[in-house]
Parts: C-alpha cells; structure tokens; sequence
C-alpha cells in the first residue's frame, strides 16, 4: 500500500475538493454563522448600556433600559435561529459529502484487480468504506459546526473590542498567538500517533472478520484460547495507541485554557487600571463589562478549535486511508473500447507465463487451441495452476507474457465485462446475495421470466428443495446461512443455466452435492454444454470422461492432454491420478 504523499496536508486539500459541489452551500453556513456570532456579540453592548443607566439604588431609567432588554431579547432569538440554520446546513454538507465518497470507494472496489483484494485483508478494506468515512463525517461535522463559528467569533469580537477600547483589544490580540503555538505545537507531533492508531483499528477489523467468518474451523480445532490470545494482543496495542493519541492530543485544551486565562487576567487587570486612572479615558464600568465579556468570548473559539484540530487530525488520517484505497490503480477501460460480440467459442492461449509471486513461476510458456463446442476438462495435482488458468481466460489476472484469443482475437481488445458476459462460471466456492430466490437465480438475467426461472431451478435440480422453503422462490436467503453448501451450489448452476452463455466454466461445480444429485447434475450439464465452448476443473476424475480434450497441469504447464480412453492408454501421469481414485 503506497503512502499518501503528504499526510494531513494531502487528506486536507482532497476533502476540499469533495466540498466544491457544496461551496454554495458551505458559504451561506458561513454567513449564518456569522449573523449569529455578530447578533450574540451586540448583546454585550446592549446590556453595558443597560448597567450605565443603572446609576445607584432607585435611580434606574426604566424606559431607557426595558427598550434595551426587549431588543437584546430579539438579538438573542435571531442568533438562536442563524445557528440552527447553520447547523442544519453543515450536518447536509456533511453527510452529503461523505455519500459521495463512499460511492466513489464502494465503485473502486468494484474496479480494483482481484489480485488487490486477495493481498489485503477484508476487515481492513471494508474498515476504509465504512468505519473510516464516518470518522471522517464526524472530523467535517465538528469542524463546520465550531471552526466556522469559531473564526467568525475571533474576528467579530476583535472587532467590537477595538469599537470598546482600542489599547485593551491590541493587548488581547497580541497575547492571543502564544494559544495558537501551542495548539499548533501539540498537533503536529499527534499525527503520526493517530496514524499508528488508525492503522492497529484496520488490523483489528480484518481479525475480527477473519475470526469471525472462520468460526466454524476455529472451533473444530480448539483455537478459541489462542485467537483469543492474539486478539488481546491486538486490542492492546490499539488501547496503547489510543490512549497515547489523545492523552498527547488533549493537552492541548487544558494548555490552551491556561494561557487564555491568563491573557484574560491581563486584560481585565489592565481594564480596572484604564477606568480607574487617566489611560482610559472614556472607558466606562459598563463599557469594561462590555469588553470583558468580548475577551471572554474571544479566547473561548481557541480552546474549541484546539478540540477541533484533534478531532480533525483522527478524522484526516482516516480520511487518508480512504484515499490511499481510491488511488490504487483499478480495471479502468476508456469509454468506447469495442464491445465483445457473442463468441462463436474457439479460445486459444499462446506461450501464456504467470505467476502470483513474481519471484516464483506458476505457469510458463502455456499454449493451447481449444476449437469451438468442444469440453476441456482441465485436471491435474492442487496447486498446478487449473484455477489460475480459468482466472486468465476471464481477465480476472492479467498474463505475465503470452496473450489469449477468443474467435482469434486478442480478449485485450475487448472490455472485460463483454469478455466475461461470454461465460458463465459455477465454482467451487459458491456466493448467495441477501436477497430473494428468484432474485438470486436471475442474477445474470434480471429481466427473466418466472417461466424462465422454474425452468432453470428445475434442469439444476433445486426446484425441489427450493419449494420446501417457508415462502418458495420468494423466501430471502443470504451468503451467512439457511441453506447447506449443496444447495447454494445447486442455485449457483441454476444461475448458469438461465443466462447459457456461449462459453462455460465448472470449477468443481459439483463438488458439495451427493452423489446420487451429481449424476441428474451431469446429464443437466451435457445438455447445457452441448454447442458450447466448456472449461471444466476437477478432481473427481470420474466426471471428465467424456470431455474432447482432457489437460493434464503439472507445475503450471500441460504435460499431457488427449481424450481419457487415449491417456490410460499411455499410462502417464493422467493414468496414474485415475487408477489412484480406485486404489
């Protein structure tokens, strides 16, 4: 995983970008933020004249005052109904935005190369979409909500202090930046303590999902105590990081507090000197209440933006690792490449080498000629390269060397969803969308018929199993559970023989069913491969004999290939795998 350039720097001008769409909207947030500073800052000035005509006891102009109360009522109402507004509008611009990049992150996933997402682990990918994006929503939430308001309140009480008493807002003014330092001081050597924790939580995530999918396995073999083990390893280290992180990081408002204190001190110590003695001429009690209350609400927005900067850097780092998943190169095909007609099934591979590991060869100087309607079957030991060949003819990986042709054209030539809407694949390892029956089974073919769907499930031999559940072909199934590994296979062949596109791949494709099912399977299958172009990857020998064309991989290269009756014959290598299943 490549680093994002330039940390928070990077993260920060990237989510600037996401808000242009909203810039309209981010500056009318601004404006309301600062009508409700600017309406809450005149009430100050309002009740400073109020306490001015409060001379002594029984000498109160109540009409002069009761109008003052009345219009800091109004001034309250108003800066009470801007903030709403402003709120409301940050929370839309917010969530808004993070929409846009979970889109963006959920499209990429759907570009990234299968070999990306077999080299990371689940947890932390899904942790970048979900987790990270919300803790970014939370970073812009906060920030919008008190860093507008927090600058519009610096400036606007500056503002009126300078109105109050000129001498007394420079001293604020100038004290004020050794707040800012500080703050600025303590983040910057927060950060890498945020990425550290961001990266422990991803590692944390992909356990938790690995643990949680395998559970199964975990307990058959009694590894419940040593994952177990490892986790509080984990969640260990991530509660040292974390703990670090904002123990560090939330030093900087206790810090910042202190000296705002301080400076508040300063300023109210030398504003009873000014209305005491000759330098403040002018400056009345009311008016140094007035100024008070300004230098208060002037050094308060600095400890909220010192509480902001922290959120923000979590929220940045998280940001970050969101990027860092949308700038890995993806399957990106320009608009316009030809589209691939439907493939009348001749398939060629030409001097093909790969490898998963490029410091390791899998499969080297590979050719092959596979003529049209014929079924190769593809068999030989685990780990000679069957399934990574399948995994080339549909571009899930790209070839190292060597190309591959369909009807005699490279497949390069062609988009990869064209290239694969040619094939219909049933593997080993069966997927089930949460979704209805019948929505399973259209899969590949959303517009078909009921008719259509019967059909299938009936030449795939579920229809039996799948009218025995509570609602039928409308009951709701899930990848998670309710139905045996036989039967989710059984649906993922009805999926095939639905769609019956030109060219078929079975990956084990019978592997979870009995025996007495795999025969009414197989005549199914002889059907659907008739006129078809057929890969077919197994184990079970048995269910090969009657492929044209039986390849026989050894350490990723075919050392043999011919039809059963004629590899027995020559008591190879294929023999001795067969005779093996009968011994």
């Amino acid at each position: 995983m490549k680093k994002l350039s330039s940390g928070s720097g990077a993260a920060l001008r990237r989510t600037a970008r996401l808000l242009r769409p909203y810039s309209a909207l981010a500056v009318l947030s601004f404006l309301l933020a600062a009508g409700g500073v600017v309406c809450a800052l005149y009430i100050p000035i309002l009740i400073g004249r109020a306490l001015d005509l409060i001379i002594a006891k029984g000498e109160v102009n109540i009409s002069a005052v009761t109008p003052l109360l009345l219009r800091v009522l109004v001034f309250a109402a108003a800066s009470a109904l801007c903030r709403w507004g402003a709120g409301a509008i940050n929370n839309r611009v917010c969530c808004e935005t993070v929409r846009s990049l979970r889109l963006r992150a959920m499209k990429k996933l759907q570009k990234l190369p299968l070999s990306y997402l077999d080299s990371h682990p689940l947890g932390d990918t899904l942790g970048r979409v979900i987790t990270d994006s919300e803790a970014l929503a939370d970073g812009l939430l906060l920030g919008f909500s008190q860093l507008f308001s927090g600058i519009v309140t610096i400036i606007c009480t500056l503002a009126f202090m300078f109105r109050v008493d000129w001498k007394l807002a420079l001293l604020a003014a100038v004290l004020t930046p050794a707040s800012l330092f500080t703050a600025r001081f303590i983040a910057r050597r927060t950060h890498a303590m945020f990425t550290k924790q961001a990266a422990i939580r991803g590692e944390q995530t992909a356990f938790i999902d690995e643990t949680v999918s395998g559970q199964k396995v975990v307990r058959a073999f009694g590894r419940e105590e040593a994952d177990m083990a490892a986790f509080r390893e984990i969640n260990g280290r991530l509660t040292k990081a974390t703990v670090r992180a904002v123990f560090f990081s939330s030093l900087t408002n206790p810090v910042t507090r202190f000296i705002n204190c301080l400076i508040y001190a300063a300023v109210a110590l030398a504003g009873a000197l000014f209305v005491t003695g000759s330098a403040g001429a002018g400056l009345t009690v009311g008016g140094l209440t007035a100024f008070l209350s300004y230098a208060n609400q002037y050094t308060k927005p600095f400890n909220e933006i010192s509480g902001v900067v922290t959120e923000l850097q979590n929220s940045l780092v998280c940001a970050a690792r969101v990027y860092e998943l949308l700038d890995e190169p993806g399957e990106e095909e320009p608009d316009g490449e030809p589209q691939m007609p439907p493939a009348k099934g001749e398939a060629a591979l030409k001097e093909i080498d790969f490898s998963y590991d490029k410091s390791k060869t899998l499969i080297k100087d590979l050719s092959l000629s596979v003529a049209p309607g014929n079924r190769v079957a593809i068999v030989g030991p685990t780990g000679c390269g069957k399934t990574t060949l399948i995994n080339l003819l549909m571009r899930f990986y790209e070839p190292d060397g060597g190309s591959i042709e369909i009807d005699g054209t490279d497949v390069l030539a062609y988009t990869r969803a064209s290239l694969r809407a040619n094939f219909g694949m049933v593997l080993q390892d069966t997927w089930i969308k949460e979704a209805t029956v019948r929505e399973n089974i259209a899969l590949g073919k959303p517009d078909a018929t009921d008719a259509e769907i019967y059909a299938a499930a009936r030449d795939s031999h579920a229809d039996a199993f799948i009218r025995r559940l509570p609602r039928g072909y409308d009951t709701v199934i899930s990848d998670s559970g309710g139905l045996s590994q036989g039967q989710r296979q059984l649906l993922c062949i009805a999926r095939v023989m639905l769609r019956l596109p030109p060219m078929l791949i079975l990956d084990e494709a019978t592997s979870s069913i009995d025996t007495r099912t795999e025969l009414k399977i197989q005549d199914a299958f002889l059907r659907m491969m008739r006129g078809r172009t057929s890969f077919i990857v197994a184990h079970r020998l048995s269910t090969v004999r009657d492929a044209d064309l039986i390849l026989v991989m050894r350490d990723g290269r075919v050392i043999e290939q011919g039809r059963h009756a004629d590899l027995l014959a020559k008591g190879g290598f294929y023999a001795k795998l067969y005779n093996s299943q009968f011994e």
